[in-house]
């Protein structure tokens, strides 16, 4: 994402969504001397963990805010680029979102957004809504509701980026691979993130547990070495794009 941005030294960058921040903080050292990273969440408490953190790590040159992504509070044509990692998805007007990318980047800026792609992509976060699926103890998902694979139809993502006012100049496929130590890592991992499964755990009887974490590893046995290791494959898609000309 960083690469397909090119910051500048000067620069002033907004990262939304930005959740604990790593993907600005990895790219203030391009934007110095002189550049400001803002860093945003809607969540108050998501933008109190990346300031935290970046006084942790002793970085300068960040402002940090709460901040809607279909609603912001930022002067038009105010930053010179954005990113976005995993959270267009997840923004209920989307399109809104887009538009107000587009409003707040100045001319020759660049946005740099990346979503999942489709479900089947990236079975190392839908296992365990599957083996809930599969065991009758959900519904089939809302496609259409915020969630990581709203936007993995790569012509939905197109219309919505360009619905905005946004001229798409690069899109990239990036495969990942998630790594654990062992199933019940990744149980742990995925109970601790997922707000599906974490939501769905407190309705659910001990003995529903066990079958739904037994499920759950029988649909990554297939990703599994011989000393248990997990090594689950995904996918992400990446696009860059400028304010749309005329």
């Amino acid at each position: 994402m960083i690469e397909l941005l090119e910051p500048l030294p000067g620069e002033r960058i907004l990262d939304l969504a930005a959740g604990p921040g790593e993907v600005g903080f990895e790219l203030l050292p391009r934007i110095q001397p002189g550049g400001v990273l803002l860093s945003t969440d809607v969540a108050p408490e998501m933008v109190e963990v990346a300031r935290r953190r970046a006084a942790t790590l002793g970085l300068e040159g960040i402002q940090f805010a709460v901040e809607d992504a279909a609603a912001l509070t930022l002067p038009d044509a105010s930053v010179d680029g954005i990113v976005c990692r995993f959270g267009l998805m997840l923004v209920p007007d989307m399109e809104s979102a887009a538009a107000e990318i587009a409003r707040v980047l100045r001319p020759g800026g660049r946005v740099v957004l990346a979503v999942w792609a489709s479900s089947h992509l990236n079975p190392w976060i839908t296992a365990g809504g599957r083996a809930a699926l599969d065991l009758g103890f959900t519904d089939p998902p809302d496609h259409d509701a915020p969630g990581p694979f709203r936007l993995g139809d790569p012509d939905l993502l197109r219309s919505v980026v360009e619905g905005g006012g946004l001229e798409i100049e690069a899109a990239e496929e990036v495969a990942v691979t998630w790594t654990a130590e062992s199933a019940d890592a990744w149980w742990s991992a995925t109970r601790d993130t997922s707000r599906m499964l974490s939501t769905l755990l407190q309705r659910l009887t001990p003995d529903e547990v066990s079958a739904l974490r037994e499920r759950a590893g029988e649909l990554l046995q297939n990703f599994a070495a011989d000393d248990g290791s997990l090594s689950v494959p995904g996918v992400a898609r990446v696009v860059a794009a400028v304010p749309a000309s005329g």
